[in-house]
């Protein structure tokens, strides 16, 4: 072989081995999303459009934009505005939708919904595996739960009438709803918190007969509690009863419903970690329960008002069916809708 054709030869082999490797290169660029990632995601999509309406009115027209946070890659699922940080990665049929990513920002283990992309309400959520959910049914109710905060959202002057309560003393982040001064250590407030909880879930344990007269020890333990807070921390309370407690209170409701009504997907039986609606169903209500009977203020903080606007939203089921039709239209203050009951038994 003459020394031409040799380097020829070695000039061919390493133009392939170049293309190879800037081939392999390229191939390497746009993530995926795994398997079971696509199952979950596209679980919670088709609950959420068979649930429709039936819980909350207007649900099916929030919007229901997902940015799911992996160890390297976040991705965005049915988002109307990805910003310009993102890369598309393409059409997904399962999920309905493009999908686009970008490099990891969020902690893995986020459970949240807020404008997090282009001033959209969106939920921003951790692998199951990495959240509180840890299995995929949970996870799928989860999901439901912060897009139940997309209905919030997007309520007509949701975030007008939100400022109206004059508790952001100037934050415009919003992390005001996190860390607003409420007495969580005053030992007579966590004392009175603590009798609220025991009186409601009382009430909630109730035979029907007996549920009127629970109730009225439920009402009235709120209303001391009511007075040994000053009037923003009695804001700051019912708000957070009326948003976090009320979405968890619809986890209970969502699996309740799915367990009655849902026949989940063949892929999402197949899962290893799948659990039954119905049994979800079983162990948010024990939760709520079990978190009520035992909880402490002064340690709980936030997260007490969780189980506490569920209980409540639980108690209205029973004395007042109708009350979701007015949970929209007067905001804010979930006692409001145990006025009906007030009325009948004055």
């Amino acid at each position: 072989m003459n020394t031409l054709m040799r380097f020829t030869q070695s000039t061919l082999t390493l133009s392939f081995l170049i293309l190879a490797f800037v081939s392999n290169v390229a191939g390497q660029e746009k993530p995926a999303l795994r398997e079971v990632d696509r199952v979950r995601l596209a679980e919670a999509f088709n609950l959420g459009e068979k649930l429709g309406d039936h819980l909350w009115a207007g649900w099916s027209k929030a919007p229901f934009g997902v940015l799911l946070v992996t160890p390297d890659n976040e991705f965005l699922i049915r988002h109307p505005r990805p910003t310009e940080d993102f890369k598309k990665l393409g059409y997904d049929a399962r999920l309905k939708s493009d999908v686009y990513y970008r490099d990891r920002k969020f902690d893995t283990n986020l459970l949240a919904t807020f404008p997090a992309v282009a001033g959209v309400s969106t939920i921003v959520i951790g692998q199951a595996e990495n959240t509180a959910s840890k299995t995929s049914t949970p996870w799928v109710i989860t999901l439901l739960h912060e897009h139940f905060h997309q209905l919030q959202d997007s309520q007509p002057n949701f975030h007008k009438d939100t400022e109206a309560l004059n508790l952001s003393r100037g934050d415009q982040t919003g992390m005001w709803m996190l860390n607003y001064p409420f007495p969580y250590a005053s030992p007579q407030v966590s004392r009175q918190f603590s009798i609220v909880c025991k009186q409601l879930v009382e009430a909630l344990n109730a035979e029907n007969g007996a549920v009127s007269s629970h109730l009225v020890s439920y009402l009235n333990a709120r209303a001391a509690l009511k007075k040994l807070l000053s009037a923003d921390e009695y804001k700051y309370f019912s708000f957070q009863l009326w948003k976090e407690g009320m979405a968890r209170y619809t986890e209970d409701s969502v699996a309740r419903w799915a367990a009655r009504n849902y026949q989940p997907t063949r892929e999402f039986r197949e899962l290893k970690d799948f659990t039954t609606f119905a049994s979800a169903a079983e162990q948010i209500r024990a939760g709520i329960v079990k978190e009520l009977s035992t909880l402490k203020l002064e340690e709980y903080q936030r997260v007490a008002f969780y189980p506490l606007g569920a209980g409540e939203g639980l108690l209205l089921d029973r004395a007042d069916p109708n009350w979701r039709n007015r949970y929209f239209a007067e905001k804010f203050d979930n006692e409001k809708y145990f006025i009906r009951f007030k009325l009948s038994i004055d």
